[in-house]
């Protein structure tokens, strides 16, 4: 029963995970992607109908992107675990000395001693081989279970919702401070992006948020200048 439970908990745990990233890699994209077309747009001089439009557009089709890219992604991946699945299960039935040795050995050369590795190894195995063959011949765990639906519906969600804060700047800000407004909205949102994302994958927290925030500046400098070529 225990056991179950704490199944359950690491397959929630991994789910809400799973869908946190979507929900902050699509917000961070709806920023970035949607303040490069507002930006770049405004370089030409456009009014901020013009702006506004070219926004609102690049928005919805980055919504449908992002969502269908996650959708696809998240079930190839689901796809390629339940083959990994199936093959190891059919190894197992016709090779398990086989599958014990590589895990056997696997632990041996971490430095532990070959006997305490294969009793570790018989001890494993004896409650659900499949699942320790699995995750130590394709590191994953069959356990955890991630939903393509939920990280698209995540995607949908956060990309929109992202694209808001430089659509709403570069057209409610006055004209003469629109921009240099926009640009500041924006580092300060892939700031918080940059450091939700690195601290969901225990990385560096300020290199994040540096990589972040300069591919944001980069991708708003260059929209621009290729805007002002179209200057009228």
């Amino acid at each position: 029963m225990q056991k179950a439970q704490k199944i359950k908990k690491n397959r929630s745990l991994a789910e809400k995970i799973n869908i946190m990233r979507a929900s902050v890699m699509g917000a961070n994209d709806g920023i970035v992607s949607v303040a490069g077309i507002v930006i770049g747009v405004a370089g030409a001089k456009s009014s901020n109908y013009a702006i506004f439009l070219a926004g609102i557009a690049g928005m919805l089709a980055g919504t449908i992107s992002m969502a269908m890219g996650e959708w696809v992604s998240v079930s190839t991946q689901r796809d390629s675990e339940r083959r990994a699945i199936e093959r190891e299960s059919a190894t197992l039935d016709g090779h398990y000395d086989q599958e014990f040795d590589f895990i056997k050995n696997k632990y041996h050369s971490t430095g532990i001693s070959e006997e305490l590795a294969a009793k570790a190894t018989k001890e494993m195995m004896s409650d659900d081989p499949l699942d320790v063959a699995v995750r130590e011949r394709f590191g994953f765990n069959p356990k955890e279970k991630t939903s393509a639906i939920a990280a698209a519906m995540a995607s949908m969600i956060s990309f929109p919702t992202g694209s808001i804060l430089p659509l709403v700047s570069i057209t409610l800000f006055p004209a003469n401070i629109k921009l240099i407004a926009t640009v500041i909205a924006v580092v300060i949102a892939l700031t918080i992006t940059g450091y939700t994302a690195a601290a969901l994958g225990n990385a560096n927290r300020v290199k994040a948020v540096f990589r972040n925030v300069i591919s944001g500046l980069l991708t708003m400098i260059v929209t621009y200048l290729i805007g002002s070529l179209f200057a009228h």
